[in-house]
Formats: structure tokens, C-alpha cells, sequence
């Protein structure tokens, strides 16, 4: 299946908001893509329902390859913070993750956004360089500091998280 998500057929691939009934498929893509956290089915179709501006499903054939989940800091309008990121085994290494954010920063109903918000484990070297070329391609600034604590917050039970903000000069432009 590897092939199906290659950029020979990237025209197969298709982005849009997520609707109520993807929950559950999203939900089942999150659990295939250890060691992802999982929430409940029903987090993730709250995601879909009371979120889909902020968040992205991409397709391959119509079967779920990729979800970017994210919300509007309620204390500041112009910051997205990205939730969580999955990618299917079957859909990795062509940038579907990029593509992703870069067709969610750019619809209209993230005009308003001059930074994004995510954090990320020091030993995640995937999410580090996702966000970092993030940050590249679109003349963002990436700072990060350690916000959730190992023992202050996870009771030693789960790596420390860095608050990584980028902070862009401008909006994302659409994509043509």
C-alpha cells in the first residue's frame, strides 16, 4: 500500500474538515500510530464537530491517512496550537505532515494566525524537524522551552514536553 500515498499519485490525495462521522475512522488512524497518545473516540469526535476549522483530514480513496488536530487559544485569537499530529504508516515519507499544516494554515479561517503552538518530547526528532521546516518555509522564528515537567506534571511517568512556538512575520498565504 506504501506506493498508493507516493507523490506518483499525490492527485489522489485529498484535504478537507473533518464532519462528525469521521470520529470514530480518526480515532482508529490515532491508535494505528504508535506511540501516539490516544484519547477516547469521543475526544475525537468533539475534534471533528466543535473544532473542524481548526483541524484537517487527509484522504487517500477515500480512507484516512493523515489528521492534524488543533484549537484557537481562547486568551489569544492569533495562535493555533497543534494538538496532535498522526500519519498512517502507509502515508509516511512523502511530507504529508507539512502538507497538512500547510493546507490548514492557509485556509481563511486561520487569517488571523501569527503563531502556532504544539508541544513536542526532546527525543521526538520527526516532530522537531516537521516543525522547524515548518517554521523555514513560511519565515517563522521557532523557540521552545520545557512547559509540562516530567515529575511537576506527569509524576515521572511521562517525558518533560517543550512548548515550541513559531511565530510568523505574516499569515500563511493560501495555496494556489
Amino acid at each position: 500500500m506504501r506506493d498508493m500515498v507516493d507523490t506518483e499519485h499525490q492527485d489522489q490525495l485529498t484535504f478537507r474538515k473533518p464532519e462528525a462521522e469521521d470520529g470514530s475512522d480518526i480515532w482508529a488512524l490515532i491508535r494505528a500510530c504508535k506511540p501516539l497518545d490516544e484519547n477516547s473516540m469521543y475526544c475525537n469526535l468533539i475534534q471533528c464537530d466543535h473544532f473542524a476549522d481548526t483541524c484537517i483530514l487527509a484522504e487517500q480513496n477515500g480512507v484516512p491517512v493523515g489528521w492534524i488536530s488543533g484549537y484557537i487559544l481562547p486568551d489569544a485569537p492569533d495562535t493555533l496550537f497543534v494538538w496532535q499530529i498522526a500519519v498512517s504508516q502507509d502515508a509516511r515519507g512523502v511530507g504529508l505532515g507539512g502538507q497538512m499544516l500547510d493546507r490548514l494554515l492557509s485556509r481563511d479561517d486561520m487569517a488571523g494566525v501569527l503563531h502556532l503552538k504544539t508541544t513536542i518530547t526532546s527525543d521526538n526528532d520527526a516532530s522537531w524537524g516537521l516543525f522547524r521546516s515548518l517554521a523555514d518555509r513560511h519565515n517563522g522564528i521557532l523557540t521552545d522551552e520545557p512547559h509540562f515537567k516530567k515529575d511537576d506534571h506527569f509524576d515521572g511517568e511521562h517525558a518533560t514536553e517543550h512548548m515550541v512556538t513559531i511565530r510568523f512575520p505574516a499569515p500563511v498565504a493560501r495555496a494556489a
